[in-house]
């Protein structure tokens, strides 16, 4: 039996190995989609593709737990909630449906029943991955930090940047000038951008603090798929 993840992207599954493998717990990880391949956020033709091919898999190799991990970005818990709903809603008959996160419905398969819970990355109930990593770094951030005043003079100007591209564009300046050697920004590419995130989960991942208070319910989620918690 195993426990399975269904994130966003392939960051987020960089991301959610590297915080896995901190709480050492029994989980795999699968994509739903690599967040450059689609500009309109996810669909729910994309999750329930994804949930229909980890149901034929699960009558060779039997799923236990199953945790669909999205953003939240602008929306609510509630309306978020109601989208994972209806998607399980299209894949499996005679559903209970889920209420809350953090809880989990027990689903019927031919093979075997799977629990099933939710969470929806966030920083006080907005955002996305970068979020999440602009709330948890580890390193004093100059660079990234005079963003703000960047911001404010586009608003004095006028002009306006979304939050959510302000973070991305946040994260990438502290990762490449905040948190890089000379001698890594001549190989930028592959050692200083979030193009390469995998490199920085693997060798620089202490530019985060997976102990900061921002990750304690995210961390409450993974651990309901800990066998030795749930027993």
């Amino acid at each position: 039996m195993s426990n399975i993840l269904i994130v966003e992207s392939k960051n987020d599954q960089i991301f959610f190995d590297a915080l896995i493998n901190y709480l050492n717990l029994p989980i795999e990880t699968e994509i739903i989609v690599d967040e450059y391949e689609t500009l309109d956020g996810l669909s729910e033709k994309i999750l329930i593709e994804k949930i229909k091919s980890l149901q034929a898999r699960n009558v060779k190799k039997p799923i236990d737990k199953l945790g669909i991990i999205i953003d939240i970005d602008n929306y609510t818990v509630a309306g978020r909630i109601e989208f994972i709903n209806n998607c399980l809603n299209l894949v499996f008959s005679d559903m209970n449906i889920l209420k809350n996160t953090h809880e989990f419905i027990e689903l019927s398969t031919p093979s075997n029943k799977i629990k099933i819970a939710c969470y929806f990355t966030n920083i006080e109930g907005k955002g996305e991955l970068e979020t999440v990593l602009k709330a948890i770094k580890s390193q004093d951030s100059p660079h990234a930090d005079c963003l703000e005043d960047w911001q404010k003079c586009l608003k004095d100007q006028g002009k306006n940047i979304k939050q959510k591209d302000f973070d991305k564009f946040w994260v990438n300046i502290y990762i490449r000038y905040d948190t890089c050697s000379n001698k890594e920004r001549k190989q930028a590419g592959k050692k200083c951008s979030m193009n390469n995130f995998e490199y920085i989960m693997t060798n620089k991942k202490d530019i985060w603090n997976f102990e900061d208070e921002n990750l304690q319910d995210l961390k409450e989620f993974l651990l309901l798929f800990n066998e030795k918690v749930n027993e």
